[in-house]
Formats: C-alpha cells, sequence, structure tokens
C-alpha cells in the first residue's frame, strides 16, 4: 500500500473519530456493533485456535482480541495496526490479556511473525492506487499463516469513496489458485462476505 494510499486512510478514520467519537466501531467504519461482532463469530469458526498464535492484521481496537478470548482462552495473539491512536486504545482495553501484544505497522509491508492463523477483519476494504492490491495481499497474508488465513470483504458500499465493494466468486477463484482448500461464507448478513483459505 503506498504512502498516499495510508495517508487518505488515516485521514478517513479520523474524519470518523470526530465524527463518532473515539473507541466506537464507527470510528473504525464499521455502522453497528452487530456488524463487526458477526464478522468476528464468521473469523472465529475458521479452527481451534487455542496454543496458536494469531495475527490480527489491521486490528484497530484490538476487539478481535476480546472476542476470541472466551472461545480460545490458551491463544497467543499479536494484533497490527497502522494507526498509533487505534493501537493506545487497544492497549488500554487488552493488553493484559495474557499472551497479548500490539505493533505499530503496515501489515502489507511490515514483515509479519510466523503465525498458525492470519486474520483480517475489515482491512482489506480501502480501495488503494495499486491495481493489485486486494490480490497481492491475500496472498502476502495467506502465506504468512501456517494454518489457515481467513479475511472479510464488503460485497455491495453505500456510496464511493473510500471503501471497496469486491465480488465475492472473483475473489474466491483466486484464493483457490493459492489453496485447495477455500470456504467462502456469504449468508450471514447482506453486503459482506468472509473467505477461509487453509494450507
Amino acid at each position: 500500500m503506498s504512502i498516499i494510499d495510508r495517508m487518505v486512510i488515516r485521514r478517513f478514520h479520523e474524519m470518523r473519530t470526530n465524527e463518532n467519537g473515539e473507541g466506537s466501531v464507527r470510528a473504525l467504519g464499521y455502522r453497528h456493533d452487530e456488524d463487526q461482532l458477526a464478522r468476528f463469530a464468521m473469523l472465529a469458526g475458521i479452527g481451534d485456535m487455542n496454543d496458536c498464535l494469531v495475527i490480527d492484521a489491521g486490528c484497530g481496537y484490538g476487539d478481535l482480541r476480546g472476542y476470541l478470548e472466551d472461545k480460545y482462552p490458551r491463544l497467543k495473539y499479536v494484533g497490527i495496526d497502522q494507526s498509533e491512536a487505534f493501537l493506545v486504545i487497544a492497549a488500554e482495553r487488552y493488553a493484559e490479556l495474557p499472551a497479548t501484544e500490539f505493533y505499530l505497522g503496515d501489515f502489507c509491508n511490515t514483515q509479519l511473525p510466523p503465525a498458525d492463523y492470519v486474520l483480517a477483519s475489515g482491512s482489506l476494504n480501502y480501495h488503494s492506487n495499486e491495481p493489485d492490491f486486494i490480490y497481492q495481499t491475500i496472498s502476502r497474508l495467506f502465506t504468512a499463516s501456517r494454518i489457515a488465513f481467513g479475511f472479510n470483504l464488503l460485497s455491495k458500499i453505500d456510496s464511493g469513496g473510500i471503501l471497496v465493494a469486491h465480488n465475492a466468486d472473483e475473489i474466491t477463484r483466486y484464493c483457490r489458485t493459492l489453496s485447495a482448500n477455500v470456504v467462502l461464507h456469504d449468508n450471514y448478513f447482506d453486503g459482506d462476505f468472509t473467505v477461509w483459505m487453509y494450507k
């Protein structure tokens, strides 16, 4: 992701934070708490993450860590985000949980530690000036996983702007060039889909 893309994303979230308040899901770009939780539920089903290292790529406020705590209390979690403001809140909320770390960085360019699972919730939905951004990023994050990579994308958007909608069939077709075991979920709420890719 280019410097210009990162600056546009930062400005988008600054505006959302000013409009909706620091720490709110709307500041992250979600419409409602329920939307975020539905996405988390789909990602949590990818496999048994107990005793596994999980990277949360674009972790925002780290709320996926809190969600996974009840389901997989023995997981090891690394959250990565390019927003220092988000990570301050993530650390306040979840840094005291066991085996939990947060790092400042762009997961598209930062060297990622080897992980059993890589998850990306909402962090791949941004417009990029790089034409193959979505495919390059899927490949990169899948490569970083030992067991599986799970992510969600928008299939509809209300209007143009920074967020981008993707065709689930096209994305799944690409994922199948990287993995023989790809699972698509597109029936949990309108306008969103989740993909699980296994090694």
